[in-house]
Parts: C-alpha cells; structure tokens; sequence
C-alpha cells in the first residue's frame, strides 16, 4: 500500500503542478512570469501593456504602441520547510522537508504591427519545483520529487478599434518529472520497496482573450485557457515486498486533465494610481481519478495498476493590483492574492502538502531611457496551517501541516525598439 500511495501521490503532485501552466491554480505554483506581474501579485490581465501581454492577455497587444517589445527576466525562488507533527497510519511522526532554492527565467516579445494584427511569442516556466523529504514516513511518499515545466506561447491579437480587441495563442507544455521513493526496511534489513520513476511530455493547448475600453482610461478583460490533457509517458523501476513484485523495469504512461480556467479583470486609472481587480476559476473538477497504465502486466495487476480517487474541486483566485506612478519614468507596484487550494482533506499527501493562501507583493519599474527599462519584484506566498485527519483522509495522515510558503524576487529588463 505504501508502493501504491507514494507512486499516485507523485503523480498527483506532478500535475497539480503542471497545472500552473494555467497561471491560476493553487499548489506549488509560478503564477508570476515576469516583473510587473511579480510586484501585482498576477492581477495583470486587463492593465497587461507590455510585453508580457503576449503571455497574459494577447488581447491588449493591438493597443500597445507600433515598436516590437522585449523582456527577459530572472526569479529567484526559495520554498521554506515544510513542518508536520501528528500521526501516519498511527505512528507518531515530527518531520520536516528540505528547503528548496531555484533560479527560473522568462521571455516575452511582441512583433510589429501588421494591420489590424500583431503577433507575440512568451517563454516562460508557469510550474515544478521541488519537494524532498529525508525522514520515514514521509520518505516513503516523497524522499525526492522533481518537476521542470516549460511553455512555449506564441500567441496574436486582432484589434477591431479602440473599444475592442480580441486574441489567442497555442500552448506548447513540455513536463519533465522524477520521483524516488523508499519505504521502511523489513526485518532483514531490505526497503520494503523501492522506486524510481521518470516522465515526459509535450502537450497542447489553447488561450482566448477579450478587451473592452468603454473609456479612455477603464479596461474590462476576459481570458480563458483550454483543458490540456498531460499524456505523459516514462519508465517505472522498482520493487519489494510490498509490491508484491521482486522487481520490475517497466514502461509506463498516464493521462491527466490540466483543467480549464477563466479569469475576469477590471483595471481603472485615477490619475497617478492605476487599480485592477481580477478574479478566477479554475476547474479542477475534471480531476477525478488517477489511473496509470503499466507494460509489464503484473505491475499493471498490482495495487499500482488501480484507478486512484482524486476528486479534487474546483477553485476561485481573488487578486488585487495597484501601480502608482511615482514620476513620469518611475512605478510603484503593489499586490495582494487570496488563493484557494483544489485539494480534499481526504487526498491530500506529503508530496502536495497544499492549503489556502495569501499573497502579498511589491516592485519597481523604471524607464531609464525612451528605449530600456528595469525592475524588480518581490513576493510572499503565506499558506495556512492546514490540519488533516484519519478519516476522511485515505493516506493514513493524521495531524497538522504547517509553515512552508514561498518567497520569490524577480529582477527583469525591458527594450523596446
């Protein structure tokens, strides 16, 4: 059973946070791809007038003015440790996770105007990161858990006059994951099992976007990014007693839904201070199991090879952004999030330990001359104490999750020319 839990659990992780290829989902998530979104905390959609509207709402593309637009920005990200105190199937259990450390970047450009259509190009690594364990039990279900996620978006907008513009783009999601598990030792001195597990994928999917000026200085923003299913395919290696197979070297592959999402924004100018409001839904619901596919039949006929209840819900965002022009050249940015988490007390696990979420945020950008310009970003994700218990919970967990979040910085350039 622990084979079996430690397996799906990964997986499940591994596309919660595949999911933030969707920039809106909860989990250990990157929503934040480039300077002024960092310092907005994301609500960056309609206010979205740089050259990161090519990732964040191609829609606003058409308004932007006739040069070609280029930023490249670096985030440092550091995942604090994650604490629990309780019980796992009724042992007693006082563990902690490492601290998690990585540098990600981010492209974004958008072309010269060809009509009334413009077309950008976005780079960007929307979700992974890392979650390591080194203590039993919590070795058991995550003693390493790695995932890389790369999206390449070229996208284009369509700008029908002042008041309207709309746009869209394809999303080409390329996931790499790896996950070692390693259970208790039998009485001889040999893990109860053992695992190591690898998979990639490219996946495709769609953006739309919508742009409403009823004024000047007022912008109303719909965006919507499709369903993507992650087909991702790799290699199991593994066994022991609890497997109930000595060994195995297997192909293996799943099929998980990256689920839909709908943002919603309002962005006004009262002079020197610009506000926008944004909310999203992110439905999760679509997740309902996890069902992996085995080559070798006897892992498939194994606990491994049974379908898994996720049941996972549905989630709302609620996020506010406020950019103060301090001078003419010089912006002030400031942000705040409520995000909820799509995952049940009763599947929740150590290698996904999520919970709801405030987001608190600042930055800077200056135009240093009519062609550059620079900033910098800063970002605390503060995630709730989080108490689970046996039952509902299926994994045995019973106690409290505790500490963790995530602090983020981002230093960026921007030319246009």
């Amino acid at each position: 059973m622990g084979t079996l839990t430690s397996k799906l659990l990964w997986r499940a992780g591994l596309f919660s946070l595949a999911a933030a290829t969707m920039a809106q989902a909860s989990g250990y998530k990157i929503p934040e791809q480039s300077m002024r979104s960092m310092g907005l905390s994301a609500a960056y959609v309609a206010g979205a007038e740089s050259a990161d509207a090519a990732y964040y709402n191609p829609a606003n593309m058409g308004w932007m003015d006739e040069r070609q637009w280029f930023e490249g920005a670096l985030t440092l990200i550091h995942l604090p440790a994650v604490q629990f105190d309780g019980t796992v199937r009724g042992v007693p259990a006082s563990l902690e996770s490492k601290t998690e450390d990585f540098i990600v970047p981010t492209l974004h450009y958008v072309g010269p105007k060809f009509g009334r259509w413009r077309f950008g190009l976005s780079v960007t690594a929307p979700g992974g990161l890392s979650k390591r364990w080194p203590d039993q039990p919590a070795r058991s279900y995550a003693e390493e858990f790695t995932l890389a996620i790369v999206e390449l978006s070229p996208s284009f907008s369509y700008t029908f006059n002042e008041r309207w513009s709309v746009g869209g783009g394809v999303r080409v999601v390329y996931t790499d994951g790896t996950v070692r598990v390693k259970g208790p030792n039998d009485p001889n001195g040999n893990p109860l099992f053992a695992e190591n597990l690898e998979g990639d994928s490219f996946d495709f999917g769609y953006n739309l976007a919508l742009s409403y000026r009823p004024a000047p200085d007022t912008t109303l923003s719909a965006t919507y990014r499709s369903n993507v299913d992650l087909t991702v395919e790799g290699t199991a290696k593994g066994g022991g007693s609890a497997v109930g197979v000595a060994w195995f070297d297997t192909d293996a592959d799943v099929k998980v839904p990256l689920p839909a999402t709908l943002s919603l924004a309002a962005m006004h100018d009262f002079g020197r201070v610009r506000v926008e409001l944004e909310y999203e839904r992110v439905f999760w619901s679509r997740y309902d199991q996890l069902d992996f596919n085995f080559a070798d039949p006897r892992v498939e006929r194994s606990l491994l090879g049974k379908p898994k209840p996720k049941d996972w819900d549905d989630t709302n965002t609620f996020r506010i952004g406020v950019t103060w022009h301090v001078q003419e050249n010089w912006d002030m940015l400031f942000g705040y999030a409520w995000d909820e988490t799509p995952i049940p007390e009763k599947s929740i696990g150590f290698e996904l330990p999520d919970s709801d979420a405030q987001v608190f945020s600042v930055g800077s950008v200056i135009q240093i001359d009519d062609n550059w310009e620079a900033g910098f970003a800063m970002l605390y994700d503060k995630k709730r104490n989080r108490s689970v218990a046996t039952p509902p919970n299926e994994n045995g967990i019973d106690g409290e999750f505790s500490e963790g979040g995530a602090y983020l910085a981002t230093v960026g350039i921007g030319y246009r020319f």
